[in-house]
């Protein structure tokens, strides 16, 4: 057996493992569809400021998110930028742009990866202070925080023509727990 198909056994052998060793998948969870009343509610997809793209529709912008699009049209490739598992920004993110669960989402880009259709899985930070600081460093980053979160070191993009302080903006998370 060649050193190369040796390799390739070894990939697919722990493919297959992690696979069966992946939780059930769990079903996405229902997170209100009626706009929210407050701003603090409302998520905001940011790009670095040099980059020219200044909307996107909601299928580009799952296409990107998927690693389906590497790169911008300027040439610069495409960085996701995604909060950690459990985050209230990541589950609405999974939930109304990727329409997956966190093991689906898992998975999507394990297998991406093996098979050579993702090149590269998403930067996963803590914080919206995090995620804006990586995207000021990073010409072409994407990622997502509440709109409350956004600071002057990132842009805003449209989603399907809206800003997340236009009415019918789709993209929304739960409201922060109280203190």
């Amino acid at each position: 057996m060649s050193r190369w198909a040796g390799l390739l056994f070894i990939l697919i052998g722990a493919c297959l493992l992690a696979a069966a060793l992946a939780p059930a998948a769990d079903p996405p969870r229902r997170l209100p569809s009626a706009p929210p009343a407050a701003s603090d509610q409302n998520l905001a997809v940011v790009v670095n400021k040099s980059n020219p793209v200044e909307k996107l529709s909601m299928a580009e912008l799952r296409k990107v998110f998927l690693g389906e699009r590497s790169h911008w049209p300027n040439g610069r490739r495409i960085t996701l930028v995604m909060m950690e598992s459990g985050q209230p920004e990541r589950d609405a993110v999974l939930h109304m742009i990727y329409q997956m669960s966190e093991t689906d989402f898992n998975n999507h880009f394990l297998r991406g990866m093996f098979t050579g259709e993702v090149f590269v899985s998403p930067k996963t930070l803590a914080t919206p202070v995090g995620v804006c600081k990586f995207i000021f460093n990073v010409p072409g980053a994407i990622g997502y925080v509440r709109a409350t979160d956004v600071d002057e070191s990132v842009k805003v993009i449209r989603i399907d023509e809206r800003l997340p302080e236009d009415r019918g903006y789709r993209l929304h998370v739960p409201p922060r727990p109280s203190k």
